[in-house]
C-alpha cells in the first residue's frame, strides 16, 4: 500500500524556518494505532491525515505520542498542500476537527488559519515550573476550558530567547505544556512553546498556543490587530487578528519534500 506524503514548513517563507509538519492524504480512515506509528515514523512534532468529506475535509493531527485536538501549523501545512499540489479549486478550505470547523483562506498575504479564541484565567506562578525553566515568570495564566497548556509571562523577549528548559524537570514540574511569552521588540510579543507532556520538547511554531496569546495580548495592549513571532531556534512569524471569539492566524507555507509511503498490505 503506497500513500503520498508531503513535508511543509508552515508561518516561514523559505525552507528550514518555521514549523514543518508531516501531511498525509488518505482515501480513508486507517487503524489509529497504524496512524500513531507512522506519526512516530516521522518523528515531527506534527502529521496530519486528511481525509475528503462533503465539501471540505476530516482533519486529525499526531505527535509522535498522542493524538491532539488542535494544531495550527499542520493546519495550515495541510491547506498549502491542498492548494499548492492537489489541485483544489477555490480560495477557502473547510476541515472537520476534534476543534469543530476550522477554516483557511488564501489570500495575497497568505493563508489565514480560522481558529477558536481561547480564554485564560489567572493561576498561580508556579516556583517549580520557573525553576525547570530557569528564570522567574512574571504571571501565569491557564485556558479556562482547555487546560492542556499553561502561559508564563516574562518581563521581556530577550528572557524568553534565553530560556534553557530542563525538559525532565518541567515534565514533573507540570501537568499542562508550557507557553513562554513576553512584549516583542520588533513585533507585539513573543513566544516559546515547551511540550514534554505530548512528547514535543520544544515546538517551533504553534499555531494553537496562539489561540490563547492572541487573547492575552489583545486585553493586556487593547488591540485586536497583533504581530507575533515564535523565537524558537528556527522562529516564525505570525500576523493575528481576534474578533469576537475567532483568532485568524496569517502565514506563510512552503514545500520541503514530497514522497510516498510503502506499508504493508493489511
Amino acid at each position: 500500500m503506497n500513500i503520498p506524503i508531503y513535508q511543509a514548513d508552515a508561518f516561514a517563507s523559505e525552507v528550514f524556518a518555521g514549523n514543518p509538519a508531516a501531511i498525509m492524504p488518505l482515501e480513508q480512515w486507517l487503524p489509529d494505532k497504524l496512524l500513531q506509528s507512522i506519526a512516530m515514523e516521522n518523528n515531527l512534532s506534527e502529521t496530519a491525515y486528511l481525509v475528503a468529506k462533503d465539501a471540505g475535509y476530516e482533519l486529525r493531527w499526531f505527535t509522535p505520542d498522542v493524538e491532539v485536538d488542535l494544531c495550527g501549523h499542520a493546519t495550515l501545512a495541510s491547506a498549502h498542500v491542498l492548494f499548492e499540489h492537489l489541485a483544489y479549486e477555490g480560495e477557502e478550505i473547510v476541515f472537520y476537527t476534534r476543534s469543530g470547523e476550522l477554516r483557511v483562506t488564501r489570500s495575497s498575504q497568505g493563508l489565514t488559519l480560522d481558529l477558536p479564541a481561547i480564554a485564560l484565567v489567572e493561576t498561580r506562578v508556579e516556583e517549580a515550573v520557573c525553576a525547570a525553566l530557569g528564570a522567574q515568570a512574571v504571571a501565569a495564566a491557564i485556558p479556562a476550558h482547555q487546560p492542556w497548556k499553561v502561559v508564563y509571562e516574562f518581563a521581556d523577549e530577550q528572557q524568553v530567547k534565553g530560556l534553557r528548559p530542563d525538559f525532565r524537570a518541567l515534565l514533573e514540574a507540570s501537568e499542562q505544556s508550557v507557553v513562554v511569552t513576553a512584549p516583542g521588540e520588533q513585533v507585539d510579543f513573543v513566544s516559546r512553546f515547551f511540550g514534554p507532556q505530548v512528547g514535543i520538547d520544544e515546538d517551533p511554531v504553534t499555531g494553537s498556543a496562539h489561540c490563547c496569546l492572541m487573547v492575552y495580548w489583545a486585553e493586556k495592549l487593547g488591540r485586536t490587530k497583533l504581530s507575533a513571532r515564535q523565537v524558537s531556534a528556527r522562529g516564525g512569524d505570525l500576523q493575528c487578528e481576534l474578533i469576537g471569539d475567532r483568532v485568524y492566524l496569517t502565514g506563510q507555507g512552503v514545500t520541503f519534500m514530497t514522497g510516498t509511503v510503502v506499508l504493508p498490505e493489511a
